[in-house]
């Protein structure tokens, strides 16, 4: 049974979407959402399977008014963290580089800790 739901967002997203729409040869809006909602649920299906001992890299984009809540969700994870790498981009963005080593559960709550920041753009997991 399929339900229709209502959503908001910001028209810089918006246009995002449209533009996407366009270049990927969708029918609509709500077919490219639900791709993008299928890639997501895949990406945590997959963090959800692995366990032990892991060596993987978390890149993050952020906005330097969120530098503040990145040290402060780092500062719980100092214990995996191996090596992290800042750098200042053009603008106001920063890049972070977080090379981890430790167990699969540490590393999904510093992972959903910082892909749930509304501050945070973007974050990616790529495990070894």
């Amino acid at each position: 049974m399929v339900k229709i739901i209502s959503m908001s967002m910001d028209e810089k997203l918006l246009e995002e979407v449209e533009k996407m729409k366009e270049e990927l040869n969708f029918s609509g809006r709500s077919e490219l959402i639900r791709s993008g909602l299928k890639l997501l649920v895949e990406d945590r299906k997959s963090r959800e399977n692995i366990k032990g001992k892991v060596e993987c890299i978390i890149l993050v984009m952020h906005n330097k008014k969120a530098e503040n809540d990145v040290t402060n969700i780092k500062h719980k994870f100092e214990d995996i963290i191996q090596t992290q790498i800042h750098n200042n981009l053009r603008g106001e963005k920063c890049m972070e580089i977080f090379v981890l080593y430790g167990e699969a559960e540490k590393v999904k709550e510093f992972y959903t800790l910082l892909q749930t920041n509304r501050k945070i753009d973007n974050v990616k997991l790529m495990i070894a």
